[in-house]
């Protein structure tokens, strides 16, 4: 069981973090599943639903939620399970797709199951000032990154120093705007330059309205939802009018808010969707690290099963 999560309330990145590990294991010969809790569904059944088995996609928007639905999307041969009981969802994996390993997303505070590696993200703004909730933006103390195997932080601007790693290795970590896609392309395909209007109904959305700019297209409005935002019909239809307002070519959101906007299609203007990807400095060292961990772990079940 490998853990991503975080200390802090907000994006940290974690579910690309997510995707970019299962990715990495699955290339190195494992069968991952992601285990998720499908935060905002807008139907949480009993037991186990599975958004992905290795072969496809199992579950819609409302059974699935956004997130575990944009990694489903994203990663071929990984399985995708959501529940409130991911020890059940672990299980099921094992049982039924031979899975290997299970990536715990935001699993920091989820104490019920044992980790094997527990990764937390840190950014310079948890560190900052830093203040439990209500008056600040940490979900516990800084005291409890102790309790980490290891850590990425966010960014070239996190300090170290303050985290006390005693020997625990730390990767450091950026967030990337993959090239903007337009399901379907055509004639009306944006391109950097055109007039957009940005839309992001994430954590943060000014780091993507950022990123938008930074890659080259022309912001001319910018609209923000909440966190996980269940989109209506009259969401995109004021949406798609205040793009036309502004004078916007296209609209342009995250991959997330775009699985919460395909029920909707079509538009009445074009609207293209940026991935977000992690690159990891020293990425090779991390892929070690996880092998041994999860060696150790093997040959510690295996003693533990030859002493019975």
């Amino acid at each position: 069981m490998i853990s991503i999560g975080n200390v802090a309330v907000g994006g940290r990145a974690k579910t690309p973090l997510a995707a970019l590990l299962a990715s990495r294991l699955r290339d190195m010969g494992e069968r991952p599943a992601i285990l998720s809790r499908g935060y905002a569904r807008r139907l949480a059944p009993d037991g186990v639903v599975v958004v992905r088995d290795p072969d496809g996609i199992r579950a819609d928007l409302n059974r699935a939620g956004d997130e575990p639905l944009m990694l489903a999307r994203q990663l071929a041969g990984v399985a995708v399970l959501t529940g409130a009981s991911r020890y059940l969802a672990g299980h099921l994996a094992e049982r039924h797709f031979g899975c290997t390993v299970h990536i715990l997303d935001d699993g920091f505070q989820h104490f019920e199951l044992r980790r094997d590696a527990d990764i937390v993200v840190i950014a310079a703004g948890d560190i900052e000032g830093a203040r439990t909730l209500p008056s600040g933006r940490l979900r516990e103390p800084l005291d409890a990154m102790a309790a980490a195997d290891a850590v990425i932080a966010l960014g070239d601007d996190v300090p170290l120093a303050p985290l006390r790693l005693d020997g625990r290795p730390a990767w450091r970590a950026r967030r990337r705007l993959e090239s903007v896609r337009t399901p379907g392309g055509g004639e009306d395909e944006p391109h950097p330059g055109d007039p957009v209007l940005a839309m992001a109904g994430i954590a943060e959305p000014s780091a993507f309205f950022h990123g938008v700019r930074a890659a080259g297209w022309r912001v001319v409005r910018e609209m923000a939802f909440r966190d996980h935002h269940p989109y209506s019909r009259a969401d995109v239809a004021a949406v798609m009018q205040a793009a036309k307002a502004a004078g916007a070519a296209a609209v342009l959101t995250t991959e997330k808010d775009w699985v919460r906007l395909l029920p909707y299609r079509p538009f009445s203007l074009p609207v293209a969707y940026a991935p977000l990807a992690v690159d990891i400095d020293g990425i090779e060292t991390l892929d070690v690290w996880l092998r041994g961990r999860l060696d150790a772990a093997r040959a510690g079940e295996c003693q533990e099963y030859g002493a019975r």
